[in-house]
């Protein structure tokens, strides 16, 4: 009875050090997944990347490296060296989301000549104040008069290329005008006010004219605002996932040059479409040229090469040579409107915007400033975040541009 008790102790105290020992492993075995885990999500350095991450090796760490999905979308919020690289184009998509729905809210569904709120000082002078105030509630009612059909017509077959060669009206319809807009101001007993408007009724046709007028038509403003949305947004997502995997990195990558692509491509329709939308042939030419070199331009990214390290010259090369292209409208819209303002205040904002993108794709292609000093650049300062913030002041140059081509053609028509 004794042994077997002995027995009995020696074996419960055997698997209570079993017991112990597992636990023991066990807790081992939780260290050992934190540390891996934490080991894992570590950033790393350039020569411990995977061949198809390896695109800058000036860029010496802070690389995150084959994240799982759901560690590499909560790495925006983190530092590494790609995080300028998402967010100086994610605050640029949503920049130009703003522009979009400001700019939909704002530009009048009916041309609202802004020359009206300056109406000619005479009519400010002594007693006048109250006449030009009841003139700007009038102006804005008279496209919807039945009797102004026939200025209307007259207006919509001037030939004329400037608002300030309109032909002028008769005298009959500017009293007409003034008599429907202000009876009592204009009645017989009272020639003052007759006399001093008709003196003036150039600079008031010149004032009416746009009122009779629809606003041409804004997509080709609004494509390039999408293409510009396109282009910022695909680039930040690109940036934050292509570190997951050799499959989605592929898949990102292909979709950050299209959405470069996407941006040349509808820069051009603005310029193009508002500079010869009197001159058919020629918007559809430029228009159809350049879309389908962007369609082919995408499908000659889609080769697995076009991505290597090697080929970024090349890249820089194909889309500065798309950008480079505008030169052909711009020099023709310049033969053609040479006398107009607008067509220099434009080409104006087209270089500058030329300026900020050839500059970007010149930093992009040399990789300066971090080849200068490699390892220094590796958080901030490096040359894909330079190229991205030229990339959005060169759409901001281009988007203030666009504005000035509806006004020009709002006002002016064909």
């Amino acid at each position: 009875m004794g042994k077997d008790e002995k027995d009995h102790e020696d074996t419960k105290e055997g698997s209570g050090l079993n017991e112990n020992r597992q636990e023991g492993c066990s807790s081992k075995e939780g260290k050992g997944k934190r540390l891996w885990k934490k080991v894992k999500y570590q950033l790393v350095e350039y020569h411990s990347l995977p061949g198809f991450l390896r695109d800058n090796e000036f860029i010496l760490g802070h690389y995150r490296s084959e994240w799982p999905l759901k560690q590499t979308l909560l790495s925006v919020f983190t530092i590494h060296n790609e995080t300028l690289n998402v967010w100086t184009h994610l605050i640029g998509f949503f920049l130009f989301l703003t522009l979009t729905i400001y700019t939909a809210m704002k530009i009048p569904k009916f041309v609202d000549l802004p020359t009206i709120h300056h109406f000619p000082d005479v009519l400010r002078k002594a007693d006048m104040h109250k006449l030009h105030a009841e003139l700007l509630t009038c102006l804005p009612s008279l496209p919807n008069m039945p009797d102004l059909q026939t200025f209307r017509e007259e207006l919509k077959t001037s030939i004329l290329p400037s608002m300030d060669l309109l032909p002028s009206p008769s005298n009959w319809y500017i009293v007409e005008l003034l008599t429907n807009c202000l009876p009592e101001r204009f009645s017989h007993s009272n020639h003052t006010d007759v006399c001093l408007l008709l003196s003036m009724k150039e600079e008031l046709a010149n004032i009416i004219a746009p009122l009779m007028k629809r606003p041409i038509t804004r997509w080709p403003f609004f494509a390039f605002l999408g293409g510009a949305m396109f282009c910022l947004l695909a680039s930040s997502i690109c940036h934050l996932l292509l570190c997951h995997s050799q499959r989605l990195s592929y898949i990102m990558l292909r979709l950050d040059y299209a959405g470069i692509v996407a941006l040349i491509s509808t820069s051009f329709y603005p310029p193009v479409y508002y500079s010869f939308m009197c001159y058919p042939f020629f918007c559809n030419l430029y228009m159809g040229f350049i879309t389908l070199l962007g369609i082919g331009t995408i499908l000659v990214s889609l080769l697995p090469v076009f991505e290597s390290p090697k080929y970024r010259g090349l890249r820089a090369c194909l889309f500065s040579g798309m950008g480079l292209l505008g030169i052909a409208p711009i020099f023709h819209k310049l033969i053609l409107f040479w006398h107009q303002p607008e067509a220099h205040h434009t080409t104006g904002y087209e270089i500058l915007m030329g300026a900020f993108y050839g500059l970007g794709a010149l930093v992009y292609a040399t990789r300066v400033p971090e080849r200068w000093m490699p390892g220094k650049f590796d958080i901030a300062g490096h040359s894909h975040q330079l190229f991205h913030i030229l990339v959005v002041a060169g759409a901001y140059s281009h988007y203030r541009a666009g504005l000035v081509y509806l006004k020009w053609r709002d006002l002016e028509g064909c």
